[in-house]
């Protein structure tokens, strides 16, 4: 078993595939390592390459916004990406690229084991919930699998790109924040 050490220690020094050269940071998983719900998106962008640090441009700030309408914070989330390199472009991540990393997905999931998994975004929900995920028409669902509930939203930057998606995503953050004081209720 390892520690959270040498989890960000071996993601720091993977070079598992290309986006090791092109990267400046890799952007480990960020948050509460005892919550009860985490947040996977895809990639980073090209201000968490930057950083290091998830969810910290335009669509972190979007994010924000979308946890305090629902009374959250990110205290209260562990925040991760499927991909912890940014792909060059902005593109999506390619099959390999997730594959390889998703070991360390898999170990946060281990170390930190939520209760609640949502997916920000189509890619992270094809991944993590089903191949043929739609997240137009499936956004805010829940399904189980494993003692854990999973749903995915709209990824922060696709309301920045059509803000018509907005108030949609505001109610499934909602459900979100209440499908977490229920299961905290319930220990």
């Amino acid at each position: 078993m390892h520690t959270w050490d040498e989890l960000n220690n071996f993601i720091l020094h993977c070079r598992g595939c290309g986006l090791a050269r092109t990267r400046r940071l890799p952007v480990v998983g960020q948050g509460n390592r005892r919550t009860d719900l985490m947040m996977i998106a895809e990639a980073p962008g090209a201000r968490e390459d930057e950083e290091g640090v998830p969810f910290v441009g335009p669509a972190g700030k979007m994010l924000d916004q979308l946890l305090a309408g629902a009374g959250l914070s990110r205290g209260e989330i562990y925040l991760t990406n499927i991909v912890k390199c940014h792909p060059p472009g902005n593109r999506d991540p390619r099959e390999e690229e997730k594959d390889l990393c998703m070991p360390y997905l898999r170990y946060e999931t281990h170390l930190l084991r939520p209760k609640i998994i949502v997916c920000l975004g189509r890619v992270a929900a094809q991944r993590i919930i089903s191949l043929d995920y739609r997240i137009t028409r499936q956004h805010g669902t829940w399904i189980r699998r494993k003692n854990c509930d999973l749903t995915a939203v709209y990824h922060p930057s696709a309301i920045l790109r059509d803000p018509a998606k907005l108030e949609e995503t505001q109610a499934d953050f909602l459900s979100i924040a209440e499908h977490l004081r229920n299961i905290r209720n319930s220990l």
